[in-house]
């Protein structure tokens, strides 16, 4: 570490900092543009422009003769940054004039009002007033850039972030500048829209409206918005994530960023994979089949066969424990539990106690892994290969779940071993507890045979299923925004996601519905269970930090202690 002075303020930073970076420490901000931690320098839109000096042995500071860009300029022991003198503020309002000349002031209508750079920074560093006399350029707007993408050339202050994006990280390359001077705009190759797996970053990295997502375009202001941290469940790296909501409806998923985990970018099936949560077909009330054998409440739009409506859950839950603890004492061998691995380690590790707590004979098994293909690494070659393992910045894991590990090692203490359900053969136990969670289709055909037609079947899930339509009670359960839990990661890293959204109608979070269905006390909190967790499971005594913190806890290879924890 070296000591530098940023406006008279001393601050330890690391010598590979350029003096953004520096400054960050010293809690004083040097407004940019181009710049991104994970892109490289180009120094071309002059907003961070900063004096920079040294401390000499006399104690003296010499102040280098010119502004430099900060986010070029390296520092070393001794060096002494200026942010806040007139020479620098002077540059500051000259580059945003230069920018506001040709831009357009249509803040009322951008969709990144509020999120805006260009927007913020002239508050806080430009001038009130403008100078230009001409009519501003005009230039074409490309709505049709991306499937997912617009471009609203007018707007773009030429940082290149996206550009260098699709070359640097996704490494399709799709996206460039062409012409010169106040003509030059980002366009694409011919015949190559911006399409990639990736392409979804442009619109984060763009610091002014001119990259929009077509899915979140015109839809709400960002100001209405409220923010929970979460885990895209879409694959098994585990995303760091924001969960954007309004008035109980998800607008939008957005990358948080994590160094231990995806670093800043996600994928665009998991930012725009969330569209499952609001589908009609989920299932909206717990249903309890009859004698009857008809269903008799219209409240419940979704097909139920011969499953009846019940309501209140303490109605259904009080007969689904009745029921179990009947099936397991008639054949404790013969019970199965299905833990999805879309569950969290909480919602795991309640029904694995609470089954075994009846009878330890009964056997406790993993739900079909969904797995695509193989891993996507980015970035890509030139002819789409993927890159050596050393240079990979980004990969979309094959497996589509987010804690097969963190149910697996609930499994391994309890079952002494992973049984996976596909496994059991043709109508294998008198009696089932299955849990889905899954946003598509996850029934096969094993898992079906194996199920069969038990003496007791209960379902636990967001849609209907080949399951659920013989089962003798469904719970109507929550997606992942509508949760709290814990998930690990691929490379077992530990993250807290909370919960963003209300279940819709009288489905219940499934943690809700398990502390209930086991009779335990009080409501369910994932902090107070994972320090009951870390307690008895040694496999994830990491996890007894409680809240994770922003980046989460990675879990000890054999062994009860943390490798690491950041917060």
């Amino acid at each position: 570490m070296v000591k530098v002075k940023v406006n008279d303020i001393e601050v330890d930073a690391d010598p590979k900092d350029n003096c953004i970076l520096a400054a960050r420490k010293a809690g004083v901000e040097i407004p940019h543009y181009c710049w991104h931690e994970c892109l490289s320098v180009v120094a071309s839109c002059r907003m961070c422009l900063v004096e920079v000096g040294e401390t000499k042995p006399d104690g003296t500071v010499a102040m280098g003769p010119k502004l430099v860009p900060g986010c070029q300029t390296p520092i070393k022991e001794g060096t002494v940054i200026r942010t806040d003198s007139s020479k620098v503020k002077t540059s500051q309002q000259m580059t945003l004039e230069l920018l506001l000349l040709n831009h357009p002031l249509d803040c009322s209508i951008c969709d990144q009002a509020g999120e805006c750079y260009l927007q913020d920074y002239t508050y806080k560093y430009g001038k009130a007033q403008s100078r230009l006399d001409e009519p501003k350029l005009h230039r074409e707007d490309k709505y049709h850039i991306g499937e997912q993408i617009a471009l609203f050339t007018d707007r773009c202050v030429m940082c290149t972030r996206c550009v260098r994006f699709t070359r640097e990280v996704s490494g399709t390359a799709e996206l460039q500048v062409v012409a010169r001077g106040s003509h030059e705009e980002i366009d694409v190759f011919p015949d190559t829209p911006c399409n990639n797996k990736l392409a979804g970053n442009v619109v984060d990295l763009c610091p002014v409206g001119a990259l929009c997502s077509k899915d979140f375009l015109y839809k709400k202001r960002v100001w209405w918005l409220k923010h929970a941290q979460s885990v895209c469940t879409g694959c098994s790296t585990g995303c760091s994530i924001h969960v954007d909501q309004n008035e109980n409806k998800v607008y939008r998923l957005r990358p948080r960023e994590n160094p231990q985990a995806q670093g800043h970018f996600m994928c665009d099936e998991g930012r725009f994979g969330f569209k499952y949560i609001h589908d009609d077909r989920r299932l909206k009330y717990p249903r309890l089949k009859t004698a009857t054998g008809h269903a008799s409440s219209a409240a419940d739009s979704t097909p139920a066969g011969d499953l009846s409506f019940a309501d209140p859950w303490p109605t259904i839950l009080g007969e689904a424990r009745k029921r179990i603890q009947t099936a397991i004492q008639n054949d404790p061998s013969g019970f199965v539990a299905v833990l999805s691995p879309f569950m969290s380690v909480e919602e795991a590790y309640l029904l694995a106690s609470f089954i075994k707590g009846i009878d330890p004979r009964t056997k406790l098994t993993l739900g079909p892994v969904p797995v695509v293909g193989s891993d996507d690494l980015y970035p890509k070659g030139p002819k789409g290969e993927p890159p050596l393992p050393s240079k990979v910045k980004f990969t979309i894991r094959a497996e589509k779940c987010p804690n097969r590990l963190g149910v697996e090692a609930v499994l391994r203490h309890f079952e002494r071993s992973v049984i996976h359900a596909e496994s059991l053969g043709k109508s294998s136990a008198s009696a089932w507890y299955v849990v889905g969670g899954y946003s598509t289709g996850w029934v096969n055909e094993k898992l079906d045979q194996a199920v069969g037609t038990p003496s007791l079947l209960i379902v636990q899930d967001i849609f209907p299923s080949p399951l659920s339509e013989r089962a003798d009670m469904v719970l109507a359960a929550g997606s992942f925004a509508e949760r709290e839990g814990t998930y690990v990661n691929h490379a077992g890293l530990a993250q807290a996601a909370h919960a963003s959204i209300r279940p819709p109608e009288e489905a219940r979070a499934d943690g809700r519905i398990l502390m209930e269905l086991a009779g335990r006390p009080g409501l369910f909190n994932a902090m107070a269970l994972r320090k009951e967790i870390a307690s008895t499971i040694p496999e994830l005594s990491a996890i007894c930090v409680g809240d994770l913190g922003d980046h989460g806890v990675r879990l000890a290879k054999n062994t009860n202690q943390p490798l690491a924890a950041k917060s």
